[in-house]
């Protein structure tokens, strides 16, 4: 019989032979300090003996293990229920729902957001749900803004990294070309650049878009949260009524799982009935939209942001010290290694001195870019991003490059 299937194992091993596999290694808490497992396939993990020290997630502000997020999920899973149970369309949009939509609207300074079941779904789904005809985008924009485009019969132009002269020119040879003045553009960005912690030039994109006409969307998912007002880089710059599409998502600094997009009441009415990812899937489950709320306030009120920001400095600062480059404006510092196999070999060592980071290698950078991507918490001590330098300081001189 002839054979039409999937030869997953010759694939897999692709990854191996080109050090592209990866594991999924299963923690036992989401926090500062966790222990890990080796990843066990289909069986039970077993927990290492040995706790180690967290500076590769994205729990920027450290909540998932605030009692008050927590406490706020269990209230709202008590009375509420764990699940939305259904499309919001149908059954699925509760009160929980509505309270952290109006305190999304309040911090981002618009008019309504709308919340998703994850941030990948809201960038889908608001991309092809606004269905341009041409859409412009940074060329480090998240992957899933490039799907979002792929369901769409958009044209998609990418312009270099943070770069709104290239944007501009790219939209002024588009703009001379015949048949372009009934064509609708969205540009799009991150405002925070995962891989590189870099910020795009928010308001030089402004002004190129509103030169045009045209709208543009900006991804905060590395951003919200930890600004001015528990807001993003948008709101830290003021350009609230400059950005018509304000994205982010709810499983980073606010703690919980899911995505949502904030701006004028016709955008989210138009997203309501139009956006796939929002019509077809269950609602973001109560207890999530609970957590990301009461962890929105927190974000606002407390003290966890300046904590963060202090973190960021003294690991900043005591990596410099010991001649490492680190790049990156955020609270994501790409300590730089140039060679992949030396940030694998780097990685490894520090871990084995505790703490955990995440390599980045070739082809998710460009050759010669490898990097260490480390990101601390608000709720790492003073003395834990001491160990971190520390580890960095003996791992670097272990494997050669101190």
């Amino acid at each position: 019989m002839t054979e039409r299937g999937f030869d997953l194992a010759d694939r897999v091993a692709a990854r191996h032979e080109t050090d592209s596999y990866h594991d999924v290694a299963p923690v036992d808490r989401v926090a500062e300090r966790s222990y890990f497992a080796p990843d066990p396939g289909a069986g039970l993990p077993v927990l290492d003996g040995s706790q180690h020290l967290v500076f590769a997630g994205n729990n920027y502000l450290g909540l998932t293990q605030d009692s008050r997020v927590q406490d706020a999920a269990a209230r709202a899973a008590d009375t509420v229920g764990t699940g939305a149970g259904s499309s919001r369309l149908v059954a699925g949009d509760t009160l929980t729902h509505r309270d952290l939509e109006l305190r999304l609207a309040e911090v981002t300074g618009m008019e309504r957001a709308l919340a998703f079941s994850s941030g990948y779904a809201a960038n889908v789904g608001t991309v092809a749900a606004l269905d341009p005809d041409v859409v412009f985008s940074d060329e480090s924009t998240h992957e899933s803004v490039v799907d979002g485009c792929r369901l769409t019969d958009a044209e998609t132009v990418v312009y270099d990294h943070r770069d709104a002269d290239d944007l501009r020119r790219r939209m002024a040879d588009r703009a001379d070309g015949d048949g372009t003045d009934d064509e609708s553009w969205l540009v799009v960005t991150d405002s925070v650049f995962r891989l590189d912690g870099t910020v795009a030039p928010l308001a030089a994109l402004c002004d190129v878009v509103e030169t045009f006409g045209a709208w543009l969307m900006v991804d905060e998912a590395h951003a919200t949260g930890l600004y001015v007002d528990g807001g993003g880089v948008v709101q830290r710059e003021g350009l609230e009524d400059r950005v018509h599409v304000q994205m982010g998502t709810l499983s980073k600094a606010l703690a919980s799982q899911g995505g949502y997009v904030a701006g004028s009441e016709t955008l989210v009415e138009h997203l309501v009935n139009v956006a796939p990812s929002f019509a077809f899937s269950t609602g973001l489950a109560p207890p999530s939209a609970a957590a990301a709320s009461e962890a929105l306030h927190l974000a606002r009120h407390g003290e966890c942001r300046d904590r963060l920001w202090s973190n960021v400095g003294q690991l900043r600062s005591g990596l410099e010290s010991l001649g490492y480059e680190v790049c990156g404006d955020t609270q994501i510092l790409p300590v730089v290694v140039g060679d992949g196999q030396d940030a694998l070999a780097l990685s490894e060592a520090i871990r084995d001195r505790g703490i955990v980071t995440h390599p980045v290698r070739p082809p998710t950078v460009p050759e010669g870019t490898s990097r260490i991507r480390l990101v601390p918490m608000a709720t790492h001590s003073r003395a834990d991003v001491e160990a971190c330098i520390d580890a960095f300081r003996e791992a670097g001189e272990a494997v050669g490059l101190l």
